[in-house]
């Protein structure tokens, strides 16, 4: 993953997208990066235009987001009431006592 942001920031920062780039972000960041897989994900960006790759990826991610904002309400209604609580607590309670009685 790494690699991948070090790819996006150079292309943000107007610079080619090569190998050494990409080494030298990956490396002033201390992470040890295997030289083949620098080599792959270039070779793989070579052909990708990353503007409208990241257009494309944030339209498909803002509808995900809108569900999540409604698990809240939902949990809120799995809550027993008080009653409930003492009615499974005086059962738990009763079947203890049977066990030792």
């Amino acid at each position: 993953m790494e690699l991948v942001y070090a790819a996006l920031l150079l292309h943000s920062a107007k610079k080619p997208v090569d190998e050494a780039g990409v080494k030298k972000i990956v490396d002033a960041a201390g992470i040890k990066a295997d030289e083949a897989q620098i080599k792959a994900l270039v070779g793989s960006l070579k052909d990708v235009n990353i503007e409208e790759a990241i257009k494309n990826a944030a339209v498909a991610a803002a509808p995900a987001a809108a569900p999540s904002a409604a698990a809240p309400a939902e949990e809120k209604k799995d809550e027993p009431s008080e009653e409930e609580q003492e009615a499974k607590a005086e059962e738990a309670a009763g079947g203890l006592s049977s066990l030792f009685g």
